[in-house]
């Protein structure tokens, strides 16, 4: 193999990716955004619920679930490939009455929730983002689509046909359904325990939970309502105190304290 391609990855320093998948802020944005809009979906919601400890451990899941992303993002070609692999293995055995983790529905589903997550995110909170930049970005992520398993019958090709599937998805009778088992998991996504040794702490978790009031106003109205998720002022003005903050200190830290560390490590192994 190609030690430079090895090196490079999927992506490589070039690509649109690279560029807007690395700050650290998002997470508390495109993470709790694609997992709430993933969960909208009946099928993906029953396949979480019975097949994960989500409910007891959702930091483990979101951390998964990034670190996957991130992973297939800033990992090497072998790296990532891997990790596709690791994926497809584990998904193979997630099925039940309805769903099957393979379908390449809801394969496209969440792919899709996590490119427009992270469209969306950059385009809120760091942009705003061209529509030229955005369209680049979901034409290099096709691949990682096909490669789980998404038909090309299936896949939106452009940008475009991509928001005409997501208006779709999310317009009545499109699919996207908030159900009581969505809610339920939804709760912990907003109110989760503390992780690891914080846990020990007497800390109601609605006493941070406000810190994932940013992620609520990124959702589509639709979704939100269907979660029963409040907006008022309260929400919106702490939501975009936080934002604000978030983007007035992102220029002044330095890339270790703000950047995804697999970004970074990226950066190191190309020579960046």
């Amino acid at each position: 193999m190609d030690t430079q391609a090895e090196a490079i990855g999927m992506f490589g320093p070039g690509s649109e990716a690279w560029q807007l998948d690395r700050e650290a802020m998002l997470i508390l944005g495109v993470g709790p955004r694609a997992l709430l809009l993933q969960l909208a979906d009946p099928a993906v919601a029953a396949g979480v619920d019975e097949h994960s400890d989500f409910r007891e451990d959702p930091w483990r899941r979101l951390d998964g679930t990034l670190r996957s992303y991130e992973r297939i993002i800033y990992g090497s070609l072998s790296a990532a490939r891997g990790e596709i692999r690791r994926l497809n293995a584990l998904h193979r055995g997630i099925r039940g009455a309805g769903y099957s983790a393979r379908d390449p529905v809801l394969s496209l589903w969440v792919h899709a929730t996590l490119i427009d997550s992270t469209i969306v995110g950059n385009d809120a909170w760091l942009g705003p983002l061209s529509r030229e930049r955005a369209a680049r970005f979901y034409e290099e992520t096709l691949p990682i689509a096909r490669a789980f398993g998404v038909t090309d019958r299936l896949l939106p090709p452009t940008l475009d046909a991509f928001d005409a599937y997501m208006a779709e998805r999310l317009a009545p009778g499109g699919g996207v359904h908030v159900t009581d088992t969505a809610r339920e998991l939804a709760a912990t996504i907003l109110n989760p325990p503390l992780p690891g040794l914080l846990a020990r702490l007497p800390l109601d978790p609605r006493a941070y939970g406000w810190t994932l009031w940013p992620a609520i106003g990124l959702l589509p109205p639709t979704v939100r309502e269907g979660y029963r998720l409040r907006w008022g002022w309260r929400e919106r003005l702490v939501a975009g105190w936080l934002v604000a903050g978030w983007r007035a200190w992102t220029p002044l830290l330095p890339a270790a304290f703000r950047q995804m560390p697999q970004a970074i490590a990226a950066d190191r192994r190309v020579g960046q």
